[in-house]
Formats: C-alpha cells, sequence, structure tokens
C-alpha cells in the first residue's frame, strides 16, 4: 500500500512539464537561483522584484501571487472553471490579487520577467557576438587569410565553410554573399541554443514554441522581400491547365505561410521531444522504484544508459536541426529568386558559353 500510494505522488507528465517549461527561477539541484520579475497591472502600476520573494509560489508578493499546484490546493482554485469546464488559473502564470486577497484572472498583468528562456537567449546572443567578433578580428588581422587559421577559429571556420559551400552557394547561386550573414546568424544562434538547453538545470529555449515562432517569422520576412515578379506570378497564375488553376492557386498562397510554419514546427517539435524522452526514462527509474524497490535498482541501469544514448544523440540533433533550420532557408529564399522562363533571374545562372 506504501508503494502504491509513492506511485500515485509521482507525477511524471508534472514533472516533465515543469522541465521543459519557461520559469521564473533556475533549479540546479536543490539550488535555486532567483530571476527578475518585472510586472505592470493598471491598478498596481510597474512592480519589479526577484522571484524568490514568492517563496516557490507560497506566499504572495505585493498583491501578485505565483501560481502552483500547492497554492491551489490549498485555496480550493482548482476548483475554479471557466464556462468550458477549463481550469481558470494556470500554474506557473502570475496572477494579481483582488481586494480579497484572493487571485483574479479577470485584472490583466503585463509580464515582463526576465525569465529562463529570455535569461538563457540573452547569454546566447552575447557568446554568439563574442565568438564572431573575436574571429572576425583575427580574419582582419590577416591570420587565416595569409597564414592558417589556429584556436578556435580552426575549428569555427570548416563550419563557417560548410555553411557557405553547402547551404549558401548551392541554394542561393551567385546571390549567397548577402544572406551569408543571416544563415550563420540563424546557424550559430540555434546551434548554441540547442548546446546550452542540454546542460542540465539549463532552459529548453529551442524547445518553446514562441522562440521558434520568431525565427521562422524573421525568415519568412527575408524570404518576401528576396521576392520577384515572377515568383508572384507563378502563385497567382500557376503554370498548370486552366481547369487545375482554381485549385493550385490556393494552394499556392497557402504554401507561402507553410513554409515558416514548417520551419516552427520542426525545430520546435525535435528539440522539445529529445528532452520529454530522456526525462520520461529518468522518471521509469522512480516509477518502478516506488512500485518495487529491487526493480527499480535492476532496471535503473538500462534506463541509464537509454539515457546516456539519447542525450549523445541529442548533442548530434543541436547541430542537425540548426543545419536544417539554415538549409531550409536558404532553400526557400531561392524559391522566392524563382525567374521567368528564360530563367535569367535564376540565382547561379550563366550564360552558355559559345565555343
Amino acid at each position: 500500500e506504501d508503494s502504491h500510494a509513492e506511485t500515485e505522488k509521482l507525477n511524471p507528465a508534472e514533472i516533465i512539464l515543469d522541465h521543459v517549461a519557461d520559469g521564473h527561477e533556475y533549479h540546479f539541484g536543490k539550488v535555486s537561483v532567483p530571476l527578475p520579475v518585472i510586472l505592470y497591472s493598471s491598478g498596481k502600476g510597474l512592480s519589479v522584484f526577484m522571484s524568490s520573494a514568492f517563496h516557490h509560489g507560497e506566499k504572495p508578493h505585493e498583491g501578485y501571487v505565483l501560481m502552483t499546484k500547492h497554492y491551489q490546493e490549498e485555496h480550493h482554485l482548482n476548483e475554479v472553471k471557466d464556462k468550458k469546464g477549463k481550469p481558470v488559473f494556470k500554474n506557473g502564470k502570475i496572477y494579481a490579487l483582488d481586494a480579497s486577497g484572493r487571485p483574479d484572472a479577470n485584472i490583466t498583468v503585463f509580464d515582463l520577467s526576465i525569465t529562463r528562456n529570455v535569461t538563457q537567449m540573452l547569454i546566447s546572443v552575447v557568446l554568439l557576438v563574442l565568438i564572431m567578433t573575436r574571429i572576425a578580428k583575427k580574419y582582419k588581422s590577416g591570420q587565416g587569410v595569409t597564414s592558417a587559421p589556429t584556436g578556435f577559429q580552426n575549428a569555427v571556420e570548416p563550419i563557417i565553410t560548410f555553411v557557405r559551400d553547402e547551404v549558401a552557394k548551392p541554394n542561393l547561386g551567385h546571390s549567397y554573399g548577402k544572406y551569408m550573414p543571416l544563415l550563420l546568424t540563424i546557424f550559430f544562434f540555434i546551434l548554441i541554443n540547442n548546446l546550452i538547453g542540454l546542460v542540465p538545470g539549463a532552459a529548453n529555449v529551442t524547445g518553446n514554441i514562441a522562440f521558434t515562432a520568431m525565427l521562422a517569422l524573421v525568415s519568412f520576412i527575408v524570404i518576401l522581400f528576396s521576392s520577384n515578379k515572377h515568383y508572384w506570378l507563378h502563385i497567382a497564375w500557376p503554370p498548370v491547365p486552366l481547369g487545375v488553376k482554381f485549385i493550385m492557386i490556393p494552394v499556392e498562397i497557402m504554401g507561402i505561410f507553410t513554409k515558416p510554419f514548417a520551419l516552427m514546427i520542426r525545430l520546435f517539435a525535435n528539440m522539445i521531444s529529445g528532452h520529454i524522452i530522456i526525462l520520461s526514462f529518468i522518471c521509469l527509474i522512480f516509477i518502478f522504484g516506488a512500485m518495487n524497490t529491487a526493480l527499480g535498482w535492476g532496471t535503473s541501469p538500462f534506463f541509464v544508459l537509454l539515457t546516456v544514448f539519447i542525450y549523445l544523440l541529442e548533442c548530434l540533433v543541436a547541430f542537425i536541426q540548426a543545419y536544417i533550420f539554415a538549409n531550409l532557408t536558404a532553400i526557400f529564399i531561392g524559391q522566392a529568386f524563382e525567374g521567368g522562363h528564360d530563367h535569367q533571374d535564376v540565382p547561379g545562372h550563366k550564360d552558355p558559353v559559345v565555343i
């Protein structure tokens, strides 16, 4: 009966979602690192304090409360449902308190807090700028141009060359040069965030749909501004039989938006799934351990090996997904260059050599 009770107390879904979701503090084992909370509401104005003031959601602070499962159960807020029968209050969200001291979901709170995802993105930006500016200074001084690259420059140069020769040139042709800064920024920014996300306790930024949506939006804007009249003519009047045109036109218009949507979903799904699988294997150890101690110890080596295998696979996926996002962006930009039947506007087009 005790083991059954322990199994019921363990909620794998809650543990996994808590780890992959954004938050107002970092957790490294039993150590918590609070982050700044910046809130604004019409009744209370601007409030700035550290997330530790919430005491992990157990106590309100300055008229706000960080909603947690424990707080909901203690104040019977989990019984509050909307018209569709769904819970009104969501764990991890900050709510303002009304005059009676109870959370009010109708009070609009603008949460501008520096969360885990925001902190990690800022760290990634700083790392990206430092790495690239340092390497750029070496090239500017002639190192790597008149002499062989050394140190970290020697490790990054093959990646830059790979993006240029395998991503930019094949898809963008003679126009590849002006898009190289964009493609390199996308590649290294995603790669850095992917690798930092594999550090225990760090945030899984690329597993956040809002992050991947903004990256896809950047690519979408560049694709639109890179298009020409032939591209839009192909969409508005596809070169297919007349009877098929009325089917293809909506499909082509939809294709404008499905491209960035595919970029967004592909990166998000691949990065969050790996973290969920790793956490699932770890949770299985405790689930079997709660059922039977011998079973927990007996299966733990197997699940640990699976966890290590998936972790190493995620290290490879971190590079692959950065490459895929950059490569698909280059492909979609190249498609926006689509020319007429003479192909004069197609990237990489060269007039035939007359012998």
